[in-house]
């Protein structure tokens, strides 16, 4: 995947962008620096599990605002760029979550459904102006630090004793965007699912 391109990330607040509108001007300087830029991301998470008694309206409302507002502010600003060269890809990272909810996860699964209802309904508006929207689903825990620590921490398991393949690394994940990302108009995926070979769907 080593293509020469450059890539630019910001990790601003869902509260931010809506009141500086940040990811338009970083959009905006992006394009201004690299006339190559292309692509945008939301990958928010806000995984949260808790009883339904125990979800409180704050904790309920943060959920959304991060995995799915945020999206709609990253995906919306995106489109204010992408619009004008007439071409771009927006990728919008789900979970298990976007297709299930499960118990403990009302928050988190009603913040990803939304988001994946966001992406299709852009799919279905921008596809015909030639911008590509991609909802990827990672049915898995992530091969990095911070899953480490909380496999750590609830388990007691060690980073070295996670049984290989059982979390799904970084480099799969950009290469399943990449894959999506380089295809033509007429093959066009707007969803995939990733998931280890061993994890139980």
């Amino acid at each position: 995947m080593n293509s020469g391109g450059k890539v630019t990330a910001f990790t601003p607040s869902a509260p931010m962008l809506a009141r500086k509108r940040r990811s338009r001007s970083c959009s905006r300087t992006s394009s201004a620096t690299s006339g190559r830029s292309r692509s945008a991301f939301s990958i928010a998470g806000s995984n949260v599990n808790k009883p339904l008694l125990e979800t409180t309206e704050k904790l309920f409302f943060k959920a959304w605002e991060l995995a799915c507002y945020a999206g709609f502010l990253v995906g919306r600003e995106a489109t204010r760029v992408m619009l004008p060269r007439g071409r771009g890809t927006i990728f919008f990272t789900g979970a298990t979550a976007s297709i299930r909810g499960s118990k403990g996860f009302a928050a988190f699964s009603s913040a990803k459904f939304g988001l994946r209802a966001l992406a299709q309904a852009m799919a279905r508006e921008l596809g015909p102006k030639n911008i590509h929207v991609v909802h990827l689903i990672i049915d898995a825990g992530v091969d990095s630090e911070a899953i480490h620590q909380r496999m750590k921490a609830a388990r007691g398991i060690e980073a070295s004793e996670i049984p290989p393949d059982s979390l799904t690394k970084t480099s799969s994940i950009a290469e399943a965007y990449w894959f999506a990302h380089q295809q033509s108009r007429d093959g066009w995926t707007h969803e995939l699912d990733l998931r280890p070979a061993a994890e139980k769907w």
